[in-house]
């Protein structure tokens, strides 16, 4: 297999300092929506890196659930490994890569949970088996099997019926952005790269990066 012989030209847009939004959130708005829009395959997964005790970074994929001027959302097991690595480090770096329209968003910022009131929220609206399997699923640790976890949602079920609380050990983590990167491919791998970082005055500046 030579993958090193893999090419592809990104030639499908452009991204100019002036056409582009003077805030990063307008800016991930207006490319979330695009990305909906074109009916991509999950266009509101995005990677979450963190660091643990150990120095040593970790990813995966969650889906953001909710973007406002305070942040950006996802919804997890709080003694999962990255909840654990988010205690121990409060600050988190997310990545959406957007195939299809040869885009990536990069944000990076400290990170906190979100209120109960917004966890339980977003918990009711679930469909009823992810609220049993927040019950299920021991997150990160081992198990013999899958028999676990079904045994466990089985359990679970008969326990809490159609009403399953929120675990205490469930709930929301909070993003606030630091730094924001807008990536769009070009020809020639002269990509455009644009970055935001805040100013002094609470509002952001706006860069560009060699690609």
């Amino acid at each position: 297999m030579d993958l090193a012989a893999l090419r592809k030209s990104y030639e499908r847009d452009a991204l100019d300092e002036q056409a582009s939004q003077a805030h990063p959130l307008h800016q991930f708005e207006l490319w979330m929506k695009q990305a909906l829009e074109a009916q991509l395959p999950e266009p509101t997964a995005m990677t979450v890196a963190t660091v643990g005790a150990d120095g040593r970074p970790s990813t995966r994929v969650v889906l953001v659930k909710a973007v406002d001027a305070r942040g950006l959302v996802w919804y997890t097991n709080y003694e999962s490994r990255k909840g654990q690595e988010i205690a121990h480090c409060p600050f988190a770096a997310l990545q959406f890569h957007w195939v299809e329209l040869e885009r990536v968003v990069r944000i990076e910022g400290r990170v906190e949970k979100t209120s109960e009131a917004e966890s339980d929220a977003y918990f009711a609206s679930r469909p009823l088996d992810s609220r049993l399997g927040a019950w299920a699923s021991p997150q990160s640790r081992v198990i013999e099997s899958r028999a676990v976890l079904v045994a466990n949602a089985a359990r679970y079920g008969a326990q809490f019926l159609l009403t399953p609380p929120r675990p205490p050990h469930w709930g929301g983590f909070r993003l606030v952005p630091e730094r924001w990167e807008f990536w769009q491919g070009r020809k020639s791998r002269l990509h455009d790269r644009l970055r935001y970082r805040p100013d002094e005055g609470g509002g952001w500046i706006r860069e560009r990066l060699a690609p």
